[in-house]
């Protein structure tokens, strides 16, 4: 059976009434998992459920296999927040563990039909749940005459042609192609964090930059400047953001460094979100500061008259 751990999860999350359930990793919440929970929604009206969904966390690859590093494009509160806005009555978050990786797909579907009390499985045409990646389309369709749910199995959601997927999202986002990010996913790409103490250059240049503590395990943009705007609190302000190594000091891990336009607050360890708009330019190495201080007040010129045009 599956792990204690998860029976708990699923038990939490549980409204107490039979439930429209779909299963995956949910990372991003793109358009492909938005039409899935639309027709999940649907299904669920018609049969008069509940709707909700099982995300599985961390990447099951990362057991599986274990060493692997996994990288995510939305962390998982982002992923319960953006999927709750979709209007789904439950999220059930489930630690994927090596316990888990062990049941076999009949255990995890009676796990679903008494901890989640599901009645409707809504899936695509690649699920494989279970130990061995049993549970299959056909094999979930044999549990559920067994233990009494249904079974829905939907086509992949393509956008011009193009099956949308992670994938796509990741191939995008590497290219630095916010604009095809954000159609992909059907809201811009956004970083967030706690603004963290760094090493205080850009406030002796002129330009104080708040360091965002961006998790480790969080997919990023190829390294470069963007156009970006930057959510503090209840305000949204236009800002810069250059995102990389900072080859001019050579110093550090990848960080996350915004110019905000017309603000000068004390944020230091408050909660801030970027939503990168546009790349400006690729990551750089400068002779000397003033090359630097140049391109910077470019780089916010630039990023002014793009935001200004966007909506």
């Amino acid at each position: 059976m599956p792990s204690r751990l998860a029976r708990e999860e699923m038990r939490r999350a549980s409204l107490g009434r039979p439930v429209a359930v779909a299963l995956g990793k949910f990372d991003g919440v793109h358009l492909g998992h938005q039409a899935l929970v639309r027709s999940l929604q649907s299904q669920a009206r018609e049969r008069g459920l509940a709707s909700g969904v099982v995300i599985f966390h961390p990447n099951p690859l990362t057991v599986l296999r274990p060493g692997t590093r996994a990288l995510y494009l939305t962390s998982l509160d982002e992923r319960i927040e953006l999927l709750y806005q979709l209007g789904l009555d439950t999220v059930a978050p489930v630690t994927f563990t090596s316990e888990l990786a062990q049941s076999s797909a009949e255990e995890f579907a009676r796990s679903l039909r008494e901890d989640l009390q599901m009645a409707l499985l809504v899936a695509g045409p690649d699920l494989a749940i279970g130990r061995g990646r049993e549970g299959i389309p056909a094999r979930m369709q044999e549990l559920g005459n067994q233990l009494g749910f249904e079974v829905c199995i939907l086509p992949f959601e393509s956008l011009a042609g193009a099956k949308i997927g992670s994938g796509a999202v990741r191939g995008a986002l590497a290219q630095g192609d916010m604009p095809e990010v954000a159609r992909l996913l059907g809201r811009p790409f956004s970083l967030s964090g706690p603004v963290v103490t760094g090493a205080k250059r850009g406030r002796s240049i002129g330009f104080p930059t708040a360091n965002i503590g961006v998790g480790a395990d969080r997919e990023l943009p190829c390294f470069g400047v963007y156009a970006t705007r930057a959510h503090v609190g209840e305000r949204i302000y236009a800002s810069v953001t250059n995102i990389g190594l900072r080859p001019t000091f050579n110093d550090g891990p990848p960080s996350v460094e915004t110019f905000i336009f017309d603000f000068d607050g004390d944020i230091y360890g408050q909660e801030i979100r970027i939503d990168l708009v546009t790349m400006l330019r690729g990551e750089e190495k400068f002779e000397n500061i003033e090359a630097l201080k140049a391109q910077i007040a470019s780089d916010a010129e630039a990023a002014r008259l793009v935001l200004q045009r966007e909506p």
